[in-house]
């Protein structure tokens, strides 16, 4: 069977990402679809690099047992974590901190004082699975082409590091949420979270790589229904926002260049070739900012489960179309940004 070349964009969202290790899962087990390259921000980037190293020491096999890897590790490292949910929440069968005193009380603090106050060693249990787990010699020879964004805090612009650029700080940096972790310095630069520069970043997908489709698994909500009122509802909306905002702006820049673009000349080949789609889930809407900092093994697995029933129904419903078109209507997506 012919293999057809695409790009996966990663969207960053705490334990959220487990839904695109989902459709990682799904999407590796199609030997017809061969990735090209990956650009992936805080848990994005994370389940970016775990995929690459594990595909360049094993295929899509290797790839998938990575990915179980890290996302178990993830889920043992917060056994012990404060942030568990309340016997409410547990007897309620609901994913949420909303009502745990614990996650009520560091929220508080985090407004009062900062992660170089609260955790003054800077210590992060991400650190120890990312060395276990990836090969970092292995990633910068990898076929698969990487980009990590993180944002630069003294200049606020995001940077983008490439294969051989990659290192645990790097995957940290990219995932660094100013509130509760010290900034990462890389080059005698200090890193926040790529989120707020780069969610994912897409032009390099354009610019770098030679595949016409790019799949952008994304996993916040661009639209909620209703106004948010509680200040739980508030926070939560400007979380999505926050972290939706530099890819719906890219996405425009993007649908305006391919308008202009000429396809046979130059760069403009590249942007005027690009076909996007996109593989979401309804269930997000139904998950609030809290659960981003669930680690339990049932919810990843939940989240995963979701991802893969997601990427099946996508490949179900467009797979003949990858190639050939974009299943992605930017107008609509677009429609006021």
């Amino acid at each position: 069977m012919k293999t057809l070349p695409i790009d996966l964009a990663l969207q960053g969202g705490g334990a959220h990402g487990a839904f695109t290790w989902g459709v990682l899962d799904r999407l590796l087990e199609e030997s017809w679809l061969r990735i090209d390259g990956v650009s992936g921000t805080s848990a994005g980037a994370m389940n970016a690099a775990v995929l690459a190293c594990g595909h360049a020491g094993g295929g899509a096999e290797g790839a998938r047992e990575s990915l179980e890897k890290f996302w178990r590790g993830v889920s043992e490292a917060a056994r012990f974590s404060p942030f568990q949910r309340s016997w409410i929440e547990m007897i309620s069968g609901r994913w949420t901190l909303d009502n745990s005193p614990t996650f009520l009380a560091a929220d508080l603090a985090m407004r009062v004082w900062s992660p170089y106050n609260l955790n003054p060693q800077g210590m992060n249990p991400l650190r120890g699975i990312l060395r276990e787990l990836i090969d970092f010699e292995r990633l910068a020879s990898s076929p698969i082409k990487l980009f990590v964004t993180a944002t630069n805090v003294r200049t606020g612009r995001g940077r983008v590091f490439r294969n051989a650029e990659i290192s645990p700080d790097v995957l940290l940096a990219s995932a660094c949420l100013p509130s509760m972790f010290h900034a990462v310095e890389i080059d005698g630069d200090p890193y926040w979270d790529g989120g707020y520069a780069g969610n994912p970043t897409m032009t390099p997908l354009i610019r770098e790589c030679s595949s016409s489709d790019t799949i952008l698994v994304q996993i916040n909500p661009v639209e909620r229904p209703g106004v948010p009122r509680s200040a739980q509802e508030i926070n939560n909306r400007l979380n999505e926002i926050s972290f939706n905002s530099p890819l719906l702006k890219e996405l425009r820049m993007i649908a305006m260049l391919h308008q202009v673009a000429d396809p046979g000349h130059g760069e403009g080949a590249a942007w005027a070739r690009m076909r996007i789609h996109r593989i979401a889930t309804d269930a997000m809407l139904d998950l609030g900012y809290s659960s981003k900092l669930i680690a339990e093994w049932a919810f990843l697995c939940k989240l995963r489960d979701e991802g893969r029933r997601a990427a099946t129904a996508f490949l179900a419903a467009h797979a003949g179309d990858i190639g050939k078109r974009s299943t992605l209507d930017l107008d609509a997506l677009l429609e006021g940004v």
